[in-house]
């Protein structure tokens, strides 16, 4: 038997023994479950805010900057909803912060949302406990932090746009801060 076959036969042995099912096994299919809920929530909510000045209007107001993370991409630019940040509550249908993503035209285009609490007015109301999404525990950052803010837990969901990297990692290769002018 030469390699080729010997592959095929393997092959055919995967597919019809069922390996290939442990791949989706239901714990899998529910953390995809739990990822694609979170995800179709944040759409849902934010839908209107693919325009900026709908959020604009809604009180979100851009920090100016566009948070790039050197060689692992860049998160964009962070509009933020003040009152939500140190309200204590998380909840999908009411993202703290709007991300947007400079396009090569001078526009911007909504590619996530983070969910933000101050980790000492949510340690204050849930001692012990941090907080959690729809199955997603949010990131701890302590204080000091790049965002000047005391402890703070955040959670990105990348909605709007693929991240290689996982849908709640804070950094996607695939955004850019070089077309941002500042303004």
């Amino acid at each position: 038997m030469n390699i080729r076959s010997l592959s095929i036969s393997i092959c055919a042995f995967f597919a019809i023994s069922g390996v290939a099912g442990i791949l989706s096994s239901p714990a899998n299919a529910a953390e995809d479950g739990a990822v694609a809920g979170l995800v179709t929530t944040a759409r849902q909510a934010t839908a209107k805010y693919r325009d900026v000045g709908v959020a604009l209007a809604d009180g979100y107001t851009s920090t100016l900057s566009c948070v790039s993370g050197g060689d692992g991409g860049a998160m964009g630019i962070h509009y933020i909803k003040s009152g939500l940040v140190g309200d204590g509550i998380v909840e999908a249908q009411h993202p703290e912060i709007l991300v947007y993503a400079p396009t090569r035209s001078g526009g911007l285009q909504l590619v996530a949302v983070e969910y933000l609490t101050l980790a000492p007015v949510w340690d204050a109301a849930h001692p012990g406990t941090p907080p959690v999404l729809m199955g997603q525990l949010f990131d701890y950052h302590g204080s000091p932090n790049r965002y000047a803010l005391p402890a703070i837990y955040g959670l990105h969901v990348w909605a709007w746009k693929h991240n290689p990297k996982g849908t709640f990692s804070e950094w996607n290769p695939t955004v850019s801060c070089v077309p941002y002018s500042g303004s």
